[in-house]
């Protein structure tokens, strides 16, 4: 990439007539260590590993766990069908398994992994949140929608979150432990599934199912990156896995910029996707803790060169917060910025902050969202003000939390 001009500060031209609001806690205590900062947690508490399960596995692997088990390696690639193609675990329904040695083989490739602890639904019925218990009793999340001409599958990928960002409410619960790769798919086979049986409102053709998954639930997936990435090689597997296009899967991340290097050279082009929520530090630092790791032009250098990298183009996530993140200087800051690194590259996300009336975290005013947006656009920024689908059973952005009473149903289950 050709050397870019320097990118010189943008300062509200006069301070005192902006309101700005600092971010803070609410209801919560911000886990910091001993000099006051905000913890970050990046290695995964020591918990029971989930039982290995086929999607655990490379091709390879899977013949010799089959064998291992005392069938003929033929049988994986039954497996694979029964599981990645028609979305069941039941042994009942391959009947094309030995009757005798059916159940034990099954429970053998295909141990149980998610629970389903409750559904929340949308009236419209395009909407479905699910709430999943794993072996340990870890609890997650994931959210199904159905768009015209698409369904999304917004996946978890940790149990909880370590990045301790303020805002969010999946952060405020800390890090349970990583997921694995096998947990991470099987959210995708029990959508699927769900579509398959006319859950999700009226299909539109019949062999439906999930289209695009964006790894935005529970968790900072390159924290969790092997898993990650094993899981991202199932989904796109044409042979052995479930056959998705890479184009269709959305990573996010806060900015954890040595992983997102790795993920460019990974040479699957999924799309990339990177919460900045502030161009500036000061705001950064305390908004996105990791920013204190990172900073904001080394996140947004890591982003580009995904870019030079891949060929995909990078999207900005940028989560609208009234009086805190929203001004309009932020927003010519922010085009100033991206235009510094090129043109052509990224396109902006701006989302409405869930509101929370009377709280610090509230929700832009429509005309300040109009008019970020419009900043962004003139300034030759692909901009799209994003749909806050689920927010009606807390299954949009940041919302993603188990709670006392979800806690309460897990104990029930």
């Amino acid at each position: 990439m050709p050397e870019q001009p320097p990118v010189r500060s943008t300062t509200p031209p006069d301070a005192s007539a902006v309101r700005q609001v600092r971010p803070r806690t609410e209801g919560w205590s911000q886990k910091k260590d001993s000099e006051g900062r905000p913890m970050l947690q990046f290695a995964s508490p020591k918990r029971g590993k989930p039982p290995v399960h086929l999607a655990d596995l490379t091709a390879d692997q899977r013949v010799e766990k089959v064998k291992e088990l005392g069938m003929p390696a033929f049988r994986a690639a039954q497996l694979e069908k029964h599981y990645f193609t028609h979305y069941t675990a039941d042994p009942e329904r391959m009947t094309d398994l030995p009757a005798a040695a059916r159940e034990e083989f099954v429970a053998g490739m295909l141990p149980p992994l998610l629970t389903e602890v409750r559904r929340l639904q949308t009236d419209r019925g395009d909407t479905i949140k699910f709430l999943w218990k794993l072996h340990d009793g870890a609890l997650v999340e994931s959210v199904l929608m159905r768009y015209p001409g698409r369904i999304t599958l917004c996946v978890s990928s940790q149990a909880g979150c370590g990045m301790n960002c303020p805002f969010c409410a999946t952060g405020q619960a800390g890090l349970t432990r990583n997921m694995s790769a096998a947990e991470i798919i099987d959210q995708v086979v029990r959508a699927n599934a769900l579509i398959r049986a006319g859950e999700l409102g009226e299909p539109e053709h019949a062999d439906e199912r999930v289209t695009n998954i964006v790894f935005m639930g529970m968790g900072e997936p390159l924290a969790n990156y092997a898993r990650l990435m094993q899981s991202v090689r199932v989904m796109t597997d044409q042979k052995h896995g479930l056959g998705m296009s890479a184009r269709g899967i959305t990573v996010s991340t806060v900015g954890l910029v040595p992983a997102i290097k790795k993920l460019a050279a990974e040479e699957i082009p999924v799309t990339f996707a990177l919460s900045l929520h502030a161009p500036d530090d000061q705001l950064r630092d305390d908004l996105i803790p990791v920013n204190s790791r990172w900073k904001v032009d080394e996140a947004l250098d890591a982003a580009r060169a995904y870019f030079d990298a891949t060929g995909r183009r990078v999207s900005i996530e940028y989560a609208l917060i009234k009086d805190m993140n929203d001004h309009a200087w932020r927003a010519d800051l922010l085009a100033e910025k991206l235009n510094a690194r090129g043109r052509g590259w990224v396109h902006v996300n701006p989302i409405p902050l869930n509101p929370t009336p009377g709280s610090v975290w509230t929700s832009s005013e429509k005309p300040v969202q109009a008019e970020f947006v419009r900043r962004l656009n003139a300034a030759g920024i692909p901009t799209t003000l994003r749909d806050t689908r689920g927010k009606e059973i807390d299954g949009a952005c940041g919302q993603l939390v188990a709670t006392e009473e979800d806690q309460a149903a897990a104990a029930i289950g």
